[in-house]
């Protein structure tokens, strides 16, 4: 597995800030050049040293030339800023979750949390449904279990897991998901959204550059039902 995987929207970003810093700097100096041709054309000799002062057309031409390669300094410097998650391997491309022994044995107290990645490992031995809820041929599940994005798919909201009901709640607007983040109550459309999972040897590997939507409502691969007290009232 390659340490760095980018997606294809990252390697057309990185491309794009590259042309256009290509840009910038051969447009500067094309425009420094043609300046001192047509100087030695009107036969003004060369500087042999700096001069104190500048006319206007000199110092609003070389204005421009320092304005486009900043420009191009910040953009990439913002391109860079705004692509940094991903190139250092966070979300958005392959996440090392751990060993599967390790997670397997953090199971027993709840889901598994990983925050660079944005999401929950949660243990799932169900029976595989239909289209979106076919976990196993999705590729989301694997040695028993499963990453659900922490995100709400009702508007985004982080939605944590309640250790009394044993469900995911959402404390934004009482969307209420099951242990493996199947719908159960509440405004959202349909389960959690899911990312594919690879095992290597003992290794977890999550791959958050891509979402497999959730299941419909209505999908029970489990048939395991609230445990206890919500700890989000419900809506």
């Amino acid at each position: 597995m390659s340490a760095l995987a980018l997606s294809s929207g990252t390697i057309a970003a990185l491309l794009v800030f590259v042309i256009l810093d290509i840009f910038a700097v051969i447009f500067g100096l094309s425009f420094a050049r043609a300046h001192r041709a047509a100087k030695q054309a009107e036969g003004e000799p060369a500087p042999a040293k700096p001069v104190k002062a500048i006319s206007r057309r000199d110092f609003f031409r070389r204005s421009l030339i320092t304005s486009l390669l900043v420009f191009g300094a910040e953009f990439g410097g913002g391109t860079i800023a705004f692509l940094w998650p991903n190139l250092r391997g966070g979300f958005g491309s392959k996440i090392t979750a751990g060993s599967l022994s390790d997670i397997k044995a953090q199971l027993g107290s709840g889901p598994v949390y990983v925050g660079t990645g944005r999401f929950y490992i949660v243990g799932w031995n169900g029976t595989p449904g239909d289209g979106q809820a076919d976990y196993p041929g999705l590729g989301v599940t694997a040695e028993g279990i499963m990453p659900l994005y922490q995100r709400c798919v009702h508007l985004g909201c982080r939605v944590p897991f309640c250790g009394s009901s044993q469900w995911f709640e959402c404390p934004c607007h009482g969307s209420k998901y099951n242990s493996v983040g199947e719908y159960k109550l509440g405004p959202a459309p349909r389960g959690m959204d899911r990312f594919s999972i690879e095992i290597s040897g003992d290794t977890v590997v999550v791959d958050t550059s891509s979402i497999e939507l959730g299941p419909p409502r209505g999908t029970d691969t489990t048939g395991v039902g609230v445990q206890g007290p919500y700890c989000v009232a419900p809506g």
